[in-house]
């Protein structure tokens, strides 16, 4: 799958038969040499972890002109219109609480609520679920001045129901059992002693915490047609969880 937009793909893994198997040495997006989920090298992923460059020219918020992006469902063809982007407030978040009450402002758009919320080094990341708590899709929040947006990587691409439309609906071939096989791979591909949490099932991918020891250190996605797998080195250093 080419993850066009991004100009950039995450490591993949191909499907053969029913275990896809890992395709070792790719790199992860963003990053000229292989990197492992709980790391942070200086060429991964967008400097200020804030709106990569090239989805408008410009990082922070001022992405797509301040306002509200036409995003999300509809966009999809299922027929209900969304939104992808919370101008900034110009308040800066710094407790879980805060980035909560600004993903609640995000999702009361979407008709969603807000699960798990995480504090990182570089962002605010918040899960968004339906109102009959199914995950939906996943967001970031700007500490620096309280803007929300889908997140970049899978949520973008690969979301069935509220990603950009590339692709088509090719239908679920990697189970919740297989999605972390193929992590756990993907990262003893590359050396890691980290091993995946239990999957979170959005809309055309999975999403596991990587663990070190118990203890949470980041987080990747894995795509629930191809098996590919997409690290997401943009969050910086795990700090917290704020759960609902």
């Amino acid at each position: 799958m080419t993850l066009g937009a991004c100009g950039s793909s995450g490591s993949a893994v191909t499907t053969t038969g029913r275990t896809p198997a890992v395709t070792a040495g790719r790199t992860a997006m963003g990053s000229s040499t292989p990197t492992t989920p709980g790391t942070t090298p200086a060429a991964a992923g967008p400097t200020s972890g804030w709106g990569p460059d090239v989805w408008s020219g410009a990082g922070g918020s001022g992405m797509m002109g301040g306002g509200w992006g036409s995003w999300g469902p509809g966009m999809m063809g299922n027929g209900h219109m969304g939104n992808w982007w919370l101008a900034a407030d110009g308040t800066r978040v710094r407790t879980l609480d805060q980035a909560r009450q600004r993903a609640t402002a995000f999702a009361d758009r979407l008709g969603l609520r807000v699960g798990e919320v995480m504090r990182f080094s570089r962002n605010f990341y918040a899960e968004l679920r339906t109102s009959g708590g199914h995950p939906a899709t996943e967001v970031l929040v700007n500490p620096a001045d309280g803007a929300v947006q889908i997140e970049y990587g899978p949520a973008m691409m690969w979301n069935t129901d509220y990603g950009m439309p590339y692709g088509t609906r090719s239908g679920t071939r990697v189970s919740a059992g297989q999605a972390k096989s193929i992590a756990l791979a993907w990262l003893r591909a590359r050396d890691s002693t980290l091993t995946p949490g239990d999957p979170e099932s959005y809309p055309g991918y999975y999403t596991l915490h990587t663990l070190r020891t118990g203890d949470i250190t980041g987080m990747l996605s894995v795509n629930a047609s191809t098996g590919q797998v997409w690290d997401h080195t943009w969050h910086g250093t795990y700090i917290a969880t704020g759960r609902p």
